[in-house]
């Protein structure tokens, strides 16, 4: 399964859109507590123990778009986006949402 942020892949033609695909992951609010209390991670400002979630939680996503994809008989994502957003009652909450257009390339 080809995935890009392009709306086209090179050498290759699009020869039928499936429509648009979905893919999606939200951290919890312990996640952010224990985040929140792993602060000794941090290293010039980085949170490695955050940045560990939030590759997860991208990973995740990737995979339900895929999925998704797959089931529509698509072998191509195209025009690829990622979107962060806090969420929840207090922003309590973070989602990672993937989104672009199943295709299938000759």
């Amino acid at each position: 399964m080809i995935l890009t942020t392009t709306p086209s892949v090179e050498g290759r033609r699009i020869v039928h859109y499936h429509g648009v695909v979905v893919g999606e992951a939200i951290l919890g609010a312990n996640v952010f507590k224990d985040l929140f209390a792993a602060v000794r991670d941090i290293v010039g400002g980085r949170s490695g123990a955050y940045e560990q979630e939030l590759s997860r939680a991208r990973e995740i996503a990737f995979e339900e778009l895929e999925q998704r994809a797959r089931a529509l008989g698509a072998n191509a994502v195209v025009g690829i986006d990622l979107d962060y957003e806090v969420v929840g009652a207090n922003g309590g909450m973070m989602m990672v949402s993937v989104s672009g257009t199943a295709v299938s390339l000759d």
